[in-house]
């Protein structure tokens, strides 16, 4: 299947000038590229414009409302949203112009994504299949306003693509820490604002359940041990979540 489809590819960018490039090539089907910057340093918008992105500059408004408003900007009502380090297979390209080859009854549709990590692409676990959609209809999905771990939320069916999304992130181990750290920070002061509360027990059985699901269940262990070191973060990171919602309200209670 040849030409552009009526599709309007959606990317945020900052600093993403070492990954972009390839981001964009990965899908030449689309109809057009918008690539929305919240300011970067490096090279990210000359890139942008040299794959043929029409780049729009605004200030970070947080991950939901940052695609929210890309996904606006968007000429077309179908939209494939990716992060500047996710590349399309070859396989998922061919599935999601076929599924856009006719009016698709569909509001919005899955993929399955494969995270690298520690220089080995995992298959088992939290680690594949990294079920999220990424490509829907505006007019009857959009993103939710998460501060962090956003989604979409359709209204109408949803439905899987085959083929793969492939998440090559380059970050070091100590900036993927970091980062569950600023997220942890974000998702309990959400679950703070909307009143949650966590006891003991909820500290201890999110990490455990998380690792039973993933790593046992969902045979995180054949991975090795970049799946162990895998789980093993996402496991503290549960804990830490609720630990920080516990600060939080601790910090609340009067003297």
């Amino acid at each position: 299947m040849s030409g552009k489809l009526p599709l309007s590819l959606c990317v945020i960018t900052r600093d993403a000038g070492g990954q972009l490039a390839e981001c964009l090539a990965s899908a030449p089907f689309a109809g057009e590229i918008v690539v929305v910057d919240s300011g970067s340093r490096d090279d990210t918008v000359e890139i942008a414009r040299r794959c043929g992105a029409r780049v729009v500059v605004q200030p970070w408004l947080g991950f939901g409302p940052q695609k929210n408003f890309a996904v606006a900007q968007a000429a077309h009502d179908w939209v494939l949203c990716l992060d500047a380090d996710e590349r399309i297979t070859p396989e998922l390209g061919a599935s999601i112009q076929s599924a856009l080859a006719q009016a698709p009854v569909a509001a919005a549709f899955a993929v399955a994504r494969r995270n690298r990590f520690l220089g080995r692409w995992l298959r088992h676990g939290e680690g594949y299949p990294d079920w999220i959609v990424r490509l829907f209809d505006r007019r009857r999905a959009r993103w939710t306003d998460e501060p962090v771990h956003e989604n979409v939320a359709a209204s109408g069916p949803v439905a899987r693509l085959s083929g793969d999304l492939l998440h090559a992130s380059a970050e070091s181990l100590d900036a993927y820490v970091a980062k569950q750290n600023h997220y942890t920070t974000l998702q309990a002061a959400a679950m703070h604002a909307r009143g949650e509360r966590a006891g003991g027990m909820r500290l201890v059985a999110s990490p455990l359940a998380r690792f039973l699901r993933f790593y046992v269940v969902r045979l995180g262990f054949l991975d090795g041990v970049p799946g162990l070191v895998h789980i093993a973060i996402g496991c503290f990171a549960s804990f830490m979540k609720y630990a920080k919602l516990r600060a939080l309200w601790a910090t609340d209670s009067p003297p």
